[in-house]
């Protein structure tokens, strides 16, 4: 991905012509100095002024998770990249039995063959049984097996032509954290099943900003931003999270502010997209060019009118080459000497 690059954009909405974007000024020449027929000036004029961000970044479905198989034997058939999991339904199978999706935290690292079996996974079957219409009497807090569970899991796998009615081996089944798709197949037909087999992102897609945590400390979730895609179109979304400090290939500290589409976001499942942050909005200031402030040797600005005299001037937000302006002296529409 190419380094991510930031750019202040003003959104002027001006009453009147338009401004010169301009530099700032040195000091001005004493007042009733004569007359310079080559001033260039400008007017004090009431806009919307915004911070505005442009960042690159990557249109995904967020980080993979690697899936591992743990029964014996051979991987028999392979999904295809982009297969969406299903709870129940096989995700590959292994000597040409299914290997189905459950979800949950914690991995099935025993069998669940009898009464009296405590721990997550008792209660995390039981739910997922309870979720694919098989339901079970739990006589306890859930998390111990009974009669009940297991004839509910007989039922279950009956009902799909299972193997092994009422005993659920580790290798039967895969716990994923949460629905999701294929992002990778890792393994090939005929590799052994206890290992990396496939990888699984998320279903929603997701645009990933490398930023340095300078650059991000104006962010936060839930700001407002806007995807721009290859194809020219804009979808909005906003920032649902902003990652860890992490090192780079480059030895520079980077941080990644992951930005979810307000609205699908069709034709395209991985791509290079612009993202437009507004972190800063002032409405209805009065602003000027940059170059119309003078830096006083006393500290402070001010701006200069076409007669020579000086006006002192408060400054605010400065974004692409405008800034805010305040004072009592100053009004809309006044006139000010810029550079050209």
């Amino acid at each position: 991905m190419t380094k991510a690059i930031l750019a202040a954009v003003a959104t002027l909405a001006l009453i009147g012509g338009a401004v010169a974007l301009v530099t700032l000024r040195p000091h001005p020449a004493p007042t009733g100095a004569a007359a310079n027929p080559t001033l260039t000036t400008t007017q004090v004029r009431k806009v919307d002024l915004s911070d505005t961000r442009m960042v690159a970044g990557t249109l995904g479905f967020g980080s993979a998770q690697p899936v591992k198989g743990t029964g014996a034997g051979v991987l028999t058939k392979l999904p295809a990249v982009g297969t969406k999991t299903a709870r129940g339904k096989a995700l590959f199978r292994v000597n040409d039995q299914p290997v189905v999706v459950l979800y949950g935290d914690t991995p099935l690292f025993r069998p669940i063959d009898k009464p009296g079996l405590t721990g997550g996974d008792v209660l995390e079957l039981r739910h997922n049984l309870t979720a694919l219409g098989y339901h079970s009497t739990a006589a306890h807090d859930g998390n111990v097996s009974d009669a009940s569970l297991l004839a509910a899991l007989k039922r279950w796998q009956k009902d799909l032509d299972l193997p092994g009615p009422g005993v659920l081996q580790p290798g039967q089944a895969v716990v994923l954290a949460a629905p999701g798709r294929v992002s990778a197949v890792t393994a090939q037909l005929g590799d052994p099943a206890d290992g990396p087999v496939l990888s699984v992102s998320s279903t929603t897609k997701v645009v990933s900003v490398p930023m340095s945590p300078t650059d991000a400390s104006a962010l936060h979730t839930g700001l407002a931003a806007t995807i721009t895609l290859p194809d020219g179109k804009s979808v909005p979304g906003k920032i649902t999270a902003i990652g860890q400090v992490v090192s780079s290939d480059d030895d520079q500290p980077k941080m990644t502010v992951f930005v979810t589409p307000s609205k699908a976001v069709t034709g395209f499942d991985t791509a290079p997209v612009q993202v437009r942050f507004t972190t800063i909005t002032r409405k209805g200031v009065l602003a000027v060019p940059v170059g119309a402030l003078v830096a006083l040797r006393e500290g402070g600005y001010a701006m200069q009118r076409p007669d020579g005299s000086l006006v002192a001037a408060g400054t605010g937000l400065f974004a692409s080459g405008m800034v805010e302006v305040s004072g009592p002296d100053i009004t809309e529409g006044m006139t000010v000497v810029t550079t050209p």
